[in-house]
């Protein structure tokens, strides 16, 4: 049969069979001989041994594998922040931006608690992201806002969801599919544990060829495998001013004749995405500076 792992625990991966089964399976030891890992993601051919457990035999070929977090197959990311209670932090938001683009995944910016701001900040928030060239969608869990307009932007891809603790992660997921993505009384035995823990990543089948991936809630995240000379290309709205720079390779740092810092005076890049991109520069130069 084939199907898809939609959470690893322990040595233990339960994949679900495309309708409404979830089977618990180990995985054949000639992966580990490979050196190949079963990601939460993965396509995979397994044999069934009874009505709950099988044997993943094949892991199908992987159209993307990220790092952070470790998944496979996946076509975008959506990333939550609250607008308020707790206000964002766009640091930490950028941070994740330049991860998911370090690794060519399309992301979706979304604020919920919409209720609890005023329009302003929905505009600032609005300019930002947008200028940037993101999607950005305001939402509010409380009130369902956004909710249509929301799972359709989850329809036929695989989705990373992710953000901080007490952003509203859980109340989305529990609107988006409520019995946890399948006919969870055949399969709630098997994976309770956890499944309500900040742990482990888990897929949810929404519908058909659609599936949800919950992440772990971050407070922290540092950029790795990175040379400081990079970060720039993973601000996708310096580009069209670089042009402009005097030097091939500006980093837009200490250069007096950078485009990028006359386009952030002229107000056509967000100062906060700057400020940020300066202070991740910075830091991945003292890790460099460490490493010797």
């Amino acid at each position: 049969m084939r199907g898809k792992i939609i959470k690893g625990i322990a040595g233990f991966y339960y994949v679900h069979d495309g309708k409404d089964h979830v089977y618990q399976c180990r995985a054949k030891g000639i992966f580990r001989n490979r050196n190949i890992k079963p990601l939460v993601g993965d396509d995979v051919e397994f044999t069934v041994l009874d009505e709950e457990e099988g044997n993943i035999a094949e892991i199908l070929p992987r159209k993307n594998e990220l790092i952070r977090p470790a998944a496979a197959n996946v076509d975008q990311a959506v990333v939550l922040f609250a607008v308020a209670d707790p206000d964002p932090n766009l640091n930490l938001l950028d941070r994740f931006l330049v991860t998911m683009k370090a690794q060519n995944l399309p992301v979706i910016v979304c604020f919920n608690k919409i209720d609890l701001c005023e329009e302003n900040t929905v505009k600032e928030y609005r300019d930002i992201y947008e200028k940037a060239g993101y999607q950005v969608r305001f939402l509010s869990a409380s009130q369902g806002t956004g909710y249509e307009s929301f799972r359709e932007l989850l329809k036929g891809k695989t989705t990373v969801f992710a953000g901080p603790s007490g952003v509203g992660k859980s109340s989305w997921t529990n609107l988006i599919q409520p019995e946890a993505g399948m006919e969870t009384g055949k399969i709630s035995k098997k994976i309770q544990r956890g499944r309500h823990t900040t742990r482990h990543s888990q897929l949810f089948c929404v519908e058909e060829d659609t599936y949800l991936m919950d992440t772990p809630g971050f407070s922290s995240l540092y950029l790795e495998n990175m040379a400081p000379e990079e970060l720039k290309n993973y601000f996708p709205e310096f580009a069209q001013y670089e042009g402009q720079c005097r030097f091939l390779g500006c980093v837009h740092v200490g250069e007096k004749v950078c485009g990028v810092k006359e386009a952030l005076e002229n107000g056509a890049l967000s100062r906060s995405r700057y400020d940020n991109y300066l202070l991740l520069y910075q830091e991945l130069k003292e890790k460099e500076r460490r490493k010797y």
